[in-house]
């Protein structure tokens, strides 16, 4: 690398241009088929079931509308099996996503704020029943845990602080744009074919419900 090479790369990084994504959460489980069963039950997709040599096995789930995944199964971690904790999941009613969670199953906390009002204490310490009284933002909570004892916390977030990403797509480079412009295209394609290759006029708002639905995770139209 030369020395105008390492600059360049110097200048992006104090310029924060360089995207570090967070991509997969790993958590260690002792049963791999009860905790496929948990995950994918809480309507999370089935990314990825791959077995190898040594009884090595790694499934991988992705909870709706979430840009990060979550992989677990066996010869994958050190870490003991429950040991993750406090891993958020964001959502936009605490007590709709509570309701739903707890009807598939996951045995919920009920919905709670901190005695501080900001963000929540270890373990149970300092919980009060109910949301947040003003149902701030970033106030409300909710549990719950995997069968190995792997702790998840839902929190309400309506208006994001400045700064941060407030949802939706969102690409970081017009080379993912253009990948997912292509995607919707191939996609359109087809779907003017089972239509008798009518031209959709509304092409524009069929791209952009694709695109939508490819983000989320959703099943695209």
């Amino acid at each position: 690398m030369t020395v105008q090479e390492r600059a360049t790369i110097s200048q992006k990084t104090s310029a924060g241009e360089i995207d570090m994504k967070l991509e997969v959460v790993v958590i260690p489980v002792s049963d791999v088929e009860r905790a496929k069963s948990f995950y994918v039950g809480l309507g999370w997709r089935l990314d990825a079931d791959v077995s190898g040599p040594n009884e090595f096995r790694v499934i991988q789930v992705t909870p709706p509308g979430s840009p990060c995944s979550v992989i677990f199964g066996s010869n994958i971690t050190f870490a003991k099996p429950g040991s993750a904790q406090g891993l958020h999941l964001i959502v936009s009613d605490i007590e709709m996503a509570n309701a739903a969670l707890a009807g598939r199953g996951a045995e919920m906390s009920g919905v709670f704020h901190d005695a501080g009002g900001v963000f929540h204490h270890k373990g149970t310490d300092d919980r009060v029943a109910g949301p947040n009284p003003s149902r701030a933002s970033y106030g409300s909570f909710a549990s719950f845990a995997d069968p190995d004892g792997n702790g998840w916390v839902l929190q309400e977030i309506t208006n994001r602080l400045p700064g941060r990403v407030d949802g939706g797509a969102a690409y970081s480079s017009s080379a993912d744009l253009a990948s997912a412009l292509r995607r919707a295209a191939d996609a359109h394609g087809e779907h003017e074919k089972q239509n008798g290759g009518v031209h959709d006029e509304k092409w524009p708002e069929w791209y952009a419900a694709h695109m939508l639905a490819e983000v989320a995770g959703a099943a695209t139209i």
